[in-house]
């Protein structure tokens, strides 16, 4: 009998958490879930530990760990962790041959590097990773034959479009974007967006820290970044395409002129299956993409005056060292600012902005100086949003 894949899902109670599980669920034959973790959603974390009975579930905020463990009382088999020490410690487990982080933010960091270094396969869902320290995971990935998987569907249609192309060089990557629910705003209506309208993507079915990235566009900033570290090429390299219609996820062109697109329905589902199964792929439940159907695929540049964030994200990249990092602090505070109307929609390029000509550069970072960088830019951020 065929062992099945143990799975390690870090953020299981997020929006790519539930449906890793529903793709583990449907291939159970295969797969296993070893771990979960979770920050804060206990009651969903121990209702989904009844059903897949992992190994151990962890929580990353400590205060909880008590009443999970209440929780989970009648389950004396699955082991209760709780703390960032634990979800770094429990990657490392041997039975673990995939670990997908659904993480949200810088704490996806720590964990990551672990599970490299415990020789794992990474199914990437944390984007923030390679903002934050693209070099050193790489360097880490290559010194710990460590494969990276991605499960941004944008990654994976990059991915999935360079399978069988070996060495051939890669001209330039085409990065799809939705646009969000403000594509067609002017300046003065995008001043008066609220929480609720950012909140209303209008194609994807997402958490609120990346709804609103994803509103601001400086998720697709982050995704460019991401690309640069996985697939080996320059900024000026890759352009960001708004394509309202979300059905061609991303394509690649080479140097012959020849471009490959990976298309399909918006389903999360198939890059996380696709990264679990790679290079095998799986059958899966749900809609087809119907060329029939879909009357017309349009395609945009994006306006970075609109949207500055984006603009912001790409001199990050200009600048290297550390400057993404200071930029992705800072767009985790004002993202939680903006959620809880601490500032307004477009005064969070501004306050990223600022925070990027105050916080101390490092051409050279380590992982040290990530974690420094990290708060500092925080507290900066924090501070200019008083």
């Amino acid at each position: 009998m065929k062992k099945k894949k143990q799975i390690a899902i870090l953020g299981s109670t997020g929006s790519i958490g539930t449906q890793a599980l529903q793709v583990i669920q449907e291939h159970a034959d295969l797969y296993e879930v070893y771990c979960l973790t979770a920050n804060n959603r206990i009651e969903l974390l121990a209702q989904q530990a009844h059903q897949f009975k992992p190994a151990a579930i962890v929580v990353a905020n400590e205060q909880h760990y008590e009443a999970l463990k209440d929780l989970m009382a009648d389950l004396p088999d699955v082991k209760v962790y709780a703390g960032a020490k634990a979800i770094d410690e429990i990657v490392e487990a041997q039975p673990i041959d995939i670990v997908l982080t659904a993480m949200v933010g810088f704490a996806g960091l720590s964990p990551t590097i672990h599970a490299i270094k415990a020789h794992k396969a990474i199914a990437l869902a944390n984007k923030e990773t390679l903002v934050v320290a693209g070099e050193l995971i790489r360097d880490l990935a290559a010194e710990y034959h460590a494969p990276i998987l991605p499960v941004d569907s944008e990654h994976s249609a990059i991915f999935q479009s360079l399978v069988g192309e070996d060495d051939n060089p890669i001209e330039k990557i085409l990065l799809t974007a939705s646009g969000g629910p403000f594509r067609n705003f002017t300046m003065e209506q995008i001043a008066k967006v609220t929480k609720a309208d950012a909140l209303r993507h209008p194609t994807w079915d997402m958490g609120a820290k990346i709804t609103i990235d994803s509103a601001s566009m400086m998720n697709k900033g982050f995704e460019v970044i991401e690309a640069k570290w996985l697939f080996g090429v320059k900024a000026s390299q890759i352009q960001v395409l708004v394509h309202p219609q979300s059905i061609v996820h991303s394509a690649v062109q080479f140097h012959d002129g020849a471009v490959k697109a990976q298309l399909g329905v918006p389903d999360m589902r198939l890059p996380i299956q696709y990264a679990f199964s790679f290079p095998k792929r799986l059958t899966l439940s749900g809609d087809r993409l119907d060329l029939f159907a879909t009357q017309h695929l349009d395609f945009f540049e994006p306006d970075l005056k609109k949207f500055r964030c984006l603009a912001l994200a790409f001199e990050a990249i200009q600048r290297g060292g550390n400057m993404p990092c200071i930029v992705n602090a800072a767009n985790e505070i004002v993202n939680r600012g903006f959620l809880e109307d601490k500032c307004g929609f477009l005064q969070m390029a501004d306050i990223i902005a600022e925070t990027m000509q105050r916080c101390t550069y490092s051409a050279t970072p380590d992982y040290d100086t990530y974690i420094a960088t990290d708060a500092e830019a925080r507290r900066i951020a924090s501070e200019l949003m008083k």
